[in-house]
């Protein structure tokens, strides 16, 4: 077993103090434990009220094969979902995974289907969307006010640097944010965002959502998302953007899960 890795770390007084940067078996185990697992949709109700009303700033990361993944190779991408306040579970790769290690999965709790019910218990209040492009927010948020959700009052697209997220949520102080840059970006925006906002809000990793609401990306139909089959849907929609995700990705994360539950 690879051992954790001891480096020097400022203590910002002019000294020095040894840290520890676990080895990837144990980000993988840490994560893990620090899943919120929701068992029925009783529970996943509670969640959501307690998001809408939450009194401090809060993080909502979501942890898939792919997270996984980078995570083994990503210490800073790792240590952002650590200081996400609420971490779930998504896709059919984790629930696997969680399985061979003998922890109940719970639901599913893809972003796809848990952010719209999130924008619901924000109705009537300060939204932001933060990532794409400008065509696909605009569009994400007429779809929105057709659904009667809530009205995002800010949008800026995923390309901008750090700072800018940071400034602009500052000066309009939204209640939720969408993150829709995909991983890695939008953990390191989020925690930013938690640790310099000094007002209630909720801050929520979205990954594809934004395009999903604003037509760029469509769902595979229902059949084949209740198969857990929708990363091949999106694989045969994008071969060539998400080659390495899945083709390379998915039986990187099979050998990584096989190594962790032996090493139990």
């Amino acid at each position: 077993m690879t051992p954790d890795r001891v480096y020097a770390q400022s203590t910002g007084t002019g000294g020095e103090q040894l840290a520890v940067v676990p080895d990837w078996r144990s980000r993988w185990r840490m994560l893990i434990g620090k899943l919120h697992v929701v068992s029925t949709d009783q529970d996943q109700q509670v969640l959501l009220d307690k998001l809408s009303t939450a009194g401090r700033p809060i993080t909502v990361a979501f942890v898939n094969a792919h997270a996984m993944n980078l995570a083994a190779r990503d210490e800073v991408f790792f240590q952002h979902l650590m200081e996400a306040d609420v971490l779930l579970r998504d896709g059919v790769g984790m629930r696997i995974l969680m399985r061979m290690l003998g922890t109940a999965p719970g639901l599913n709790m893809n972003g796809t289907d848990f952010i719209p019910l999130l924008l619901d218990g924000f109705q009537e209040r300060s939204v932001a969307m933060f990532g794409t492009t400008k065509p696909f927010l605009e569009a994400a948020a007429a779809a929105l006010r057709e659904r009667g959700r809530a009205l995002p009052v800010t949008l800026l697209d995923g390309f901008q640097p750090q700072a800018a997220y940071l400034q602009v949520a500052g000066h309009v102080k939204p209640e939720l944010v969408v993150l829709g840059m995909g991983m890695p970006k939008q953990e390191g925006v989020a925690a930013e965002l938690r640790s310099a906002m000094g007002f209630p809000v909720v801050t929520v990793c979205g990954g594809a959502i934004i395009d999903f609401l604003g037509g760029k990306v469509t769902r595979a139909p229902r059949c084949v998302r209740l198969l857990g089959l929708e990363w091949f849907y999106r694989l045969c929609l994008e071969p060539r953007r998400l080659f390495g995700r899945y083709v390379v990705g998915n039986p990187a994360f099979v050998a990584r899960a096989l190594l962790v539950a032996l090493g139990r």
